[in-house]
């Protein structure tokens, strides 16, 4: 991509992309691994609001070669960018599309026992690799792990390729003495599912771990741990409890436009509805993004501010399809297009700060990004 082509994209908002963050991360994590224990990239919901595509082709650069999706679709995506490691559908599909499973080679989540008859009685051409979701608390999917002759079964099916089995953790990011208690219960229960399924002769991998179910519970000796959002360098939320702390670095900062500047008077209005109204005489100026580019429309009147020229003006008035609005009365050599930073590394503008501020998760805001925002790799040698 030429400078040209880079500039266009930077012409209102876009999400910029630090792959040296990304690789930080990831040596971070590779620290606190068991030694058997691989990653399993999490790149369902285009990575996070990152670019599946990006984010993906990196890792299997650094050599990583599992991933998680939600959808057969998101598998199919990441098949035709390139990605030739093993590939989960962590959630459903539907039947009539499991053909893709086969084609595309993927692997399928088999959500419980049931779900696994209606396939056995189907007609494929050939067989379906499959992860069998074992339900530890989350009460989603999964098959019950004392339910172990349906797990069986399930592995006995002659339509699928039982290649692994796995959970996950409900109440993993809590340190609370009830929800540490509760999720030892359900490691142990899983663990002991496994070791029945090993003792039978079935050869699987197993995964328990999510990001803060490695972080809280790193002795598990699994074959792998999915990481999703730690991996993007952000805590979940700001209540989330981390046993180790790893040095974690932001992958992602959204930037848009300043492309209006004006004075306004004392009991001037701004936006929509009249809900601001200026004390003073001040400045403000317009700045090109909005709720439809999945910035959240109820973060107006909670606070949030966004960064420019090293300084920091708070969003004012209601936030628009297209644009918002921010008071720039002291800041200077604030000109029309420089940009402004809307989510960075510095905490009063972090992902995480802004989420708390509209009673959200990371996970949430960072998902919600719009395709409408392009995805730039930054150059960090400039």
């Amino acid at each position: 991509m030429d400078e040209k082509e880079i500039d266009l994209l930077r012409d209102r908002a876009f999400v910029e992309i630090d792959l040296e963050n990304l690789d930080n991360n990831i040596e971070e994590i590779e620290k606190i691994l068991q030694p058997k224990t691989k990653i399993m990239a999490v790149v369902k919901a285009n990575a996070y609001g990152h670019d599946i595509s990006i984010i993906s082709k990196h890792l299997q650069d650094k050599g990583i070669l599992d991933f998680a999706v939600a959808t057969v679709e998101e598998g199919i995506k990441l098949r035709k960018n390139g990605i030739k490691g093993n590939i989960l559908i962590l959630g459903y599909t539907d039947f009539k599309n499991l053909h893709y499973v086969i084609e595309y080679d993927l692997i399928q989540t088999i959500v419980d026992y049931n779900y696994s008859k209606i396939i056995e009685n189907m007609t494929f051409n050939g067989k379906i690799k499959a992860h069998i979701k074992i339900n530890t608390g989350m009460n989603r999917i999964g098959e019950k792990p004392e339910n172990i002759d349906k797990i069986i079964a399930i592995f006995e099916n002659k339509n699928l390729d039982v290649i692994g089995v796995f959970g996950h953790l409900s109440a993993c990011d809590s340190n609370s003495e009830d929800d540490v208690e509760y999720t030892r219960k359900k490691i142990a229960l899983f663990q002991n599912c496994v070791a029945v399924l090993k003792s039978k002769g079935y050869d699987f991998k197993a995964h328990l771990q999510s990001s803060y179910g490695l972080l809280n519970y790193n002795e598990l000796n699994l074959d792998y741990a999915r990481i999703g959002i730690i991996m993007y360098g952000i805590d979940n939320s700001k209540d989330s409890y981390s046993k180790i702390k790893l040095n974690l670095k932001p992958v992602l900062t959204l930037k848009a436009r300043i492309t209006s500047i004006r004075e306004i008077a004392k009991n001037d209005s701004v936006g929509y509805g009249r809900v601001y109204i200026a004390k003073e005489k001040r400045i403000i100026a317009s700045v090109s993004i909005g709720y439809a580019d999945g910035l959240p429309r109820n973060l107006q009147g909670k606070g949030a501010f966004v960064k420019i020229n090293d300084d920091y003006a708070p969003i004012i008035g209601r936030i628009c399809m297209d644009q918002i609005m921010i008071d720039i009365t002291d800041i200077k050599n604030v000109k029309v297009g420089d940009f402004v930073v809307l989510i960075g590394e510095e905490e009063k503008i972090s992902a995480v700060a802004m989420a708390f501020k509209i009673d959200t998760i990371t996970n949430e805001l960072l998902s919600r990004l719009g395709d409408r925002l392009p995805r730039i790799i930054k150059q960090n040698n400039n």
